[in-house]
């Protein structure tokens, strides 16, 4: 039987690959400056390692924009208005592009109600109306906060009222869904009923309610296209017009942009959001301020769409690697730091005090006669070898004196 004349793998041998000499803890000298510069380090590494840490699970917002090619698609109108009428001088309609109105897209809800709001509903509606405020004209730094809630809306329903009132309901109120075609349009609110017809369709505002005084003070509880979805911002929602005109003309000229979201809390949903811009006058023949008294809200669909997605800068494995290089990075600067130091603080310690010259301490002088600067000998502290004894050999008898 042949044997093996390999060498065999023994633990010393895996000792000779070492590349990581080990000092004994007999040559390690601790010192106060190494100890203290130690502590820093420490400190200085948790801290680093504590912020790449939150840096790298707080993901970052991208947003892209991309043509919108999703003709077919649906828009969903969310609606709760409340004007300042009683439902039955009121109608309201949707007419778009291809001359649709709204008995294709859905039917909005009439409810008679008070324009006037309880003290609890008035508070409720006051907080929508500054946040929203806020948000538009200042606080636009929110935006990453609102984006990583997962509060599909920042506020709730109108609180029901405490007491009813003691006069007929003055308002009416608009709420509802609707399911637009994704094309420009125009949803209002004007005096009378809608009558739909083959070629189109016609307002009885100047034939039943021409003399009916008319008020469009208006509120508006919610106005959004889409689903809900967090980090979006209804701009109309929390508006509040006062009309101090009967005949007043309030339009709203609207942008909706397709938006795609796509973050680490919220699944990937489409939704969409729209920027708004605000126009009234008063209705004047005489003056040449034509029109039709009412409520206008026109909107037109962006020819771009927005992506929001949550991405992280670095994968796994580089954010691995940048711990190592900070705590490698702190651990060698201090210890060099730590060198220079004590490298100092050694010449400190040799250097001689004030008034300590050479000179004056040692028993001989630089000049090679053995004498004083003043000419007079050096007296030695031990007697002065004699000619034989500076004769005598290592091994031997002295040598004879001449």
């Amino acid at each position: 039987m042949l044997r093996s004349r390999g060498k065999v793998v023994s633990w010393k041998t895996i000792k000779d690959f070492d590349a990581f000499p080990k000092v004994s803890d007999t040559y390690i000298e601790p010192s106060p400056v190494g100890g203290t510069l130690t502590l820093i380090a420490w400190i200085a590494i948790t801290w680093i390692i504590y912020w790449e840490v939150t840096f790298y699970l707080d993901a970052r917002f991208k947003f892209r924009f991309l043509p919108d090619t999703e003709f077919d698609a649906k828009l969903k109108v969310n609606v709760d208005i409340t004007v300042a009428m009683p439902c039955a001088n009121l109608g309201a309609d949707i007419l778009d592009s291809t001359n649709q109105n709204i008995l294709q897209f859905g039917i909005l809800e009439e409810e008679d109600t008070w324009f006037e709001l309880s003290p609890q509903q008035r508070l409720h509606f006051d907080s929508i109306q500054q946040v929203n405020s806020n948000l538009r004209e200042e606080s636009h730094a929110l935006q990453d906060v609102l984006w990583r809630s997962t509060y599909l809306s920042l506020f709730g329903d109108m609180p029901p009222r405490e007491e009813i009132p003691d006069h007929p309901p003055d308002a009416c109120r608009f709420h509802g869904t609707l399911m637009l075609n994704k094309v420009a349009g125009n949803f209002h609110i004007t005096a009378g009923k809608t009558l739909n017809l083959a070629q189109g369709h016609f307002h009885l505002s100047a034939i039943a309610f021409g003399h009916t005084v008319q008020n469009f003070s208006h509120r508006i509880e919610r106005f959004s296209f889409g689903d809900p979805s967090p980090g979006i911002i209804h701009p109309l929602e929390g508006d509040e017009k006062i009309a101090d005109n009967s005949a007043m003309l309030y339009q709203y000229f609207l942008e909706v942009v397709g938006t795609e979201v796509s973050t680490m809390r919220v699944p990937r949903m489409s939704t969409y959001q729209y920027s708004a811009r605000a126009h009234e006058r008063p209705v004047d023949h005489a003056r040449g301020s034509h029109g039709i008294p009412g409520i206008y809200f026109k909107y037109d669909m962006a020819a771009m769409r927005v992506k929001i997605t949550q991405e992280r800068d670095s994968s796994l494995l580089t954010f691995l690697a940048r711990l190592c290089a900070i705590v490698g990075g702190v651990y060698v600067c201090v210890g060099m730091l730590n060198s220079a130091v004590l490298y100092i603080s050694s010449l400190i310690e040799k250097k001689p005090s004030p008034g300590y010259s050479p000179l004056e301490t040692s028993p001989i002088n630089a000049n090679s006669e053995g004498v004083k600067p003043g000419g007079e000998p050096i007296p030695l502290p031990f007697p002065a070898p004699s000619i034989a004894d500076a004769a005598v050999s290592l091994d031997g008898p002295p040598l004879p004196s001449k």
